[in-house]
C-alpha cells in the first residue's frame, strides 16, 4: 500500500517588506489583495498545525500542487526553499508550480532554481515538465500550468509541447500497469478550466488527452476549495480533487486549511483508492477527520 498526502496553495505568511520597485508591475495589485484579504487568512501558525497534524500519518510521499508563494518576492523564494527542507527531502515531497509561483516573468526560474529538486524526477527529454516519480506501482505524474499573466489574472496554460510529452507519459505508464496520479495546479475540468481569468487556457487539450491516454486520479489547487470533480476518461470517468488552501485559517474569506490523505493498493488485478480528508472547520483551531470515500 502507498500513502499520499496532498496539500495546496500554502501562500507562505507573513509577507517580506515590499519596496517601491519591486510593487512597480502586476505585484501592486496581488500587494493590495494580501492587504486587504490574504494577510487574514493566511495564517502560518495555521499551516504549520496543519503539517504537524498530516506528518503523524507518514505518508510515503506528500503532494504539493502549487502556490507555495505570494508574490514570488526574492525573499518569498528563499523562504519557501527553506519551508520545503523543513516538510522534508526530495525523496519525501514533490511539487509543481502555481500562477503565484510565475507572478512575474522570470519568478518561476528563480523558483526552480531555490528549490527546484523538489519539482523534478524522471522525464522523456531535457524539459523539466511533466515529469515522472514512481513510487512501487505508483506513478506520480508533475505537470506546470504555471505562467505570467497579465494583472486582474490567475489563469494557466500547460502548452501543446508539454501536452504531447504528457500523453506520450502517460501511455507508456498506462500500458506498464501503473496507477498514474497527475498533480497540476489549475483544475482541468471544463465548469472551472472555462475561465478566461482564472481558468486553464488549454483545459480543452488536457481533457483530450486524459481521455485518451486515461489517469487513475488528477489533484490540483488554485481554487481554495475542497472539491471532488470528474472528466471523462478511455473507459470510466477520471476523479479531478481539490483541496483547500492550506494556510487558510478558520472564519477566513476561503475554506480553512485542509489536507487529503489517500491510500492506495493493488488487490488481485484491481487497483483501488481511498481517500480522507482533514482539515480545520469554519469555527474553532481542532483538526478533524471531515471526509472519507473511495474515489477508485
Amino acid at each position: 500500500m502507498i500513502t499520499l498526502a496532498h496539500i495546496s496553495d500554502v501562500h507562505l505568511a507573513p509577507l517580506p517588506l515590499v519596496t517601491p520597485r519591486e510593487l512597480a508591475s502586476k505585484r501592486l495589485t496581488g500587494w493590495l489583495n494580501w492587504q486587504l484579504k490574504r494577510a487574514s487568512d493566511m495564517r502560518p501558525e495555521t499551516l504549520m498545525a496543519l503539517l504537524d497534524h498530516m506528518r503523524a500519518h507518514d505518508p510515503d510521499m506528500t503532494c504539493v500542487t502549487g502556490d507555495m508563494v505570494n508574490l514570488a518576492l526574492d525573499k518569498e523564494i528563499a523562504r519557501a526553499a527553506n519551508w520545503f527542507t523543513g516538510l522534508g527531502g526530495p525523496e519525501k515531497v514533490c511539487a509543481i508550480p502555481g500562477n503565484h509561483d510565475a507572478y512575474v516573468p522570470g519568478a518561476l526560474d528563480k523558483a526552480r532554481g531555490a528549490y527546484g529538486n523538489y519539482m523534478r524526477g524522471e522525464t522523456l527529454d531535457d524539459q523539466p515538465f511533466p515529469y515522472v516519480r514512481r513510487l512501487g506501482m505508483v506513478a506520480l505524474i508533475g505537470v506546470s500550468s504555471a505562467i505570467a499573466t497579465p494583472p486582474f489574472f490567475a489563469a494557466g496554460k500547460v502548452g501543446a509541447d508539454q501536452i504531447e510529452r504528457l500523453r506520450k507519459l502517460l501511455t507508456l505508464l498506462g500500458e506498464a500497469g501503473y496507477f498514474r496520479v497527475v498533480m497540476i495546479h489549475h483544475p482541468p475540468h471544463a465548469e472551472f478550466a472555462a475561465s478566461r481569468r482564472l481558468g486553464l487556457w488549454d483545459g480543452t487539450d488536457v481533457r483530450a488527452v486524459l481521455k485518451e491516454a486515461g489517469a487513475e486520479i488528477v489533484l490540483h489547487g488554485h481554487t481554495h476549495l475542497s472539491s471532488v470533480n470528474a472528466i471523462p476518461g478511455p473507459t470510466q470517468e477520471i476523479p479531478v480533487i481539490g483541496v483547500a488552501a492550506a494556510s487558510g485559517a478558520p472564519g477566513g474569506h476561503d475554506a480553512p486549511g485542509r489536507y487529503n490523505l489517500f491510500r492506495i493498493e493493488k488487490v488481485g488485478t484491481e487497483w483501488t483508492c481511498a481517500m480522507r480528508e482533514y482539515g480545520y472547520q469554519r469555527i474553532g483551531d481542532e483538526i478533524a477527520l471531515r471526509l472519507q470515500m473511495r474515489i477508485y
